[in-house]
């Protein structure tokens, strides 16, 4: 059954505030800066939703003279080029309502009297309509979605009350998705926590009964050996991996900037490339993945003895006299990157880890009982994440499954009770 009394609009009809990246020259690479007024980018947006990591920065005296290209909360923006046809709502950001465009993005706000914003939204999400709108920039290699594309893009709206409706139903998987989203990144703040006290500030438990030594690198508990991380860790250990059949693949695009998770895992042919196992960490040794924190936990594998195979890109750290939350715990630190970010050589923009960095840095080993205790702490903290995670891609394939028959009318909504918040965001 298909919803009716539909009509067709454009977004210019139902768009208001619409706002365009700066012209021409007017935001250089030179403008950036480390921090102040965040620029939106085409990577901020990840399943459509955003993602706050390694946001570039204006000054407030050159986002005052681009007005033209404010983006607020609330606003649907849009990327030109690279990933064109995906669109997202600017989220509520703690302490800031205004930011600016790149020169790559564009946004609009809804007329609330013709569309709902999230029916919009949900909308574009649509895979279909991402098609369509790759599609129409003509199969290039660059292909452009632009102002005046995304004007003149026509969209069929049911009645308001209906769009409200449909727009609860789906807004309730993202909420869902969030609220694990937000567990995810508390559990994993978690065990930083505890690495950073029980292994970098030796405050593990009944550390008062133990005296510090003097050894190599600094005071280390008693009992505690000095030892450098090539010693307690192997680098690129060697593991097979079949050249026939479809097996894992993990793209440098899969792994997060702030989070051990490793997402849109593909399947390919072959083994060419780095090798691994669950409880390996991948780490990226090539800039600017490694300064942007590019690192990733192995637990997705089906199997103990499961393989996969990933980006030549990745240096693969495997725990040997440590554990392996240990082994990723301490790689996400700054320490262990900062090092071996100062050993990075070649080509401008292309510079890569060399592994002699990994003698240079040392760690302090505990003793198997302090290790143990530890591992049992945060195990548990990893395993949930998985399970987490595991939770959101059931969540939104069965969103994604009913998106297009909420948008068409095939599923009926006339039943259901439209909970408008305030503000739809």
């Amino acid at each position: 059954m298909v919803v009716k009394n539909r009509r067709t609009f454009t977004i210019a009809q139902i768009g208001a505030d619409f706002a365009d990246a700066p012209f021409g020259s007017k935001l250089k690479s030179i403008d950036y800066t480390p921090d102040g007024v965040p620029v939106i980018q085409g990577r901020n947006i990840k399943n459509n939703r955003f993602e706050w990591n390694n946001s570039l920065y204006v000054s407030e005296e050159k986002f005052e003279s681009l007005r033209r290209s404010h983006c607020r909360e609330g606003d649907l923006v849009f990327p030109k080029v690279g990933t064109i046809g995906i669109a997202a709502i600017m989220p509520k950001v703690e302490g800031r309502k205004v930011f600016l465009l790149s020169t790559n993005m564009m946004k609009m706000s809804v007329r609330g009297d013709i569309a709902d914003l999230r029916y919009v939204y949900y909308y574009f999400c649509q895979q279909n309509v991402r098609d369509q709108i790759r599609s129409s920039a003509g199969g290039s290699s660059q292909p452009i979605f632009n102002f005046t594309s995304l004007k003149g893009f026509e969209i069929s709206l049911p009645p308001i009350e209906e769009q409200r409706r449909i727009a609860v139903i789906l807004s309730g998987y993202d909420d869902l998705i969030d609220n694990n989203t937000r567990r995810m990144k508390i559990l994993e703040q978690m065990a930083q926590m505890l690495y950073q006290e029980w292994f970098v500030e030796f405050r593990f438990p009944d550390h008062e009964r133990v005296r510090l030594v003097k050894s190599e690198m600094w005071d280390i508990p008693s009992g505690w050996k000095s030892r450098r991380v090539s010693e307690a860790v192997e680098i690129d250990p060697a593991t097979k991996v079949p050249r026939e059949g479809l097996k894992p693949f993990v793209p440098m695009g899969s792994l997060s900037a702030n989070s051990m998770l490793i997402t849109e895992i593909e399947y390919r042919e072959g083994n060419a490339g780095s090798k691994f196992r669950n409880g390996d960490t991948l780490f990226a040794r090539i800039t600017p993945c490694l300064e942007n924190g590019k690192t990733g936990f192995v637990q997705f594998l089906s199997a103990p003895d499961a393989v996969g195979f990933g980006s030549t890109e990745f240096i693969v750290l495997r725990s040997k006299s440590l554990c392996p939350e240990y082994v990723y715990l301490m790689a996400r630190s700054d320490e262990f990157r900062d090092n071996a970010i100062k050993s990075m050589s070649g080509a401008t923009g292309r510079q890569r880890v060399q592994p002699g960095c990994f003698e240079k840095f040392r760690i302090a080993q505990p003793p198997e009982t302090v290790l143990q205790s530890f591992q049992c702490l945060v195990c548990p903290i990893f395993q949930m994440i998985h399970v987490l995670n595991v939770k959101n891609e059931i969540l939104r394939q069965t969103r994604d499954l009913l998106l297009p028959k909420l948008i068409t009318g095939e599923v009926s909504v006339e039943r259901i009770e439209a909970e408008v918040p305030a503000k739809t965001v």
